[in-house]
């Protein structure tokens, strides 16, 4: 199973304003001890404000831990805790080394996929274009020179004959 597919297999629990928290699979408010019997059972879940669709599931899952270590329930060794807190900024700093990896390659993947879709056509309709301008020139040439052959001179194209010329002067 592949990290972004298992919030699509989480089972949902929504947080509302008063803290209360809904099981939108069971249909039915739950608890913290529910929540993390769920986790203990195998079942992965998601938190999520049910105003904002934050998600909260660190914060409930960690909450969960500080509210069972109050009870000296189940506490997580000293040894463990202070691993986790010393590479907690070093496994967020590679989680978003991970997603802007991931979202640079997904970015240019599709960049490359648009500019060959837009790319491509334009070209063809382009040279298309082109084809038609050139066409289109050669039957005005031809049509030019027709008519051309086809048009006796006028007398405005001849010289002035000599009679024609003012004696006026």
């Amino acid at each position: 199973m592949s990290d972004s597919s298992w919030f699509l297999m989480a089972r949902r629990i929504k947080r509302y304003d008063n803290r209360k928290l809904y099981d939108t699979e069971a249909s039915e408010y739950v608890s913290l001890s529910d929540i993390a019997t769920l986790v203990r059972r195998g079942e992965t879940v998601e938190v999520v404000d049910n105003a904002t669709d934050e998600d909260l599931t660190a914060q409930t899952l960690t909450q969960i831990i500080l509210e069972e270590g109050k009870d000296g329930r189940h506490v997580i060794p000293s040894d463990l805790l202070h691993q986790i807190l010393r590479r907690s900024e070093e496994m967020v700093d590679t989680s978003i080394d991970q997603i802007r990896s991931t979202v640079d390659d997904l970015v240019q993947s599709s960049l490359g996929r648009l500019k060959q879709l837009v790319q491509t056509p334009r070209a063809q309709e382009l040279d298309e274009l082109r084809s038609q301008l050139r066409q289109l020139e050669h039957r005005l040439s031809v049509l030019l020179d027709n008519l051309d052959e086809e048009r006796p001179p006028s007398s405005s194209d001849a010289p002035p004959a000599a009679a024609d010329v003012d004696r006026s002067s």
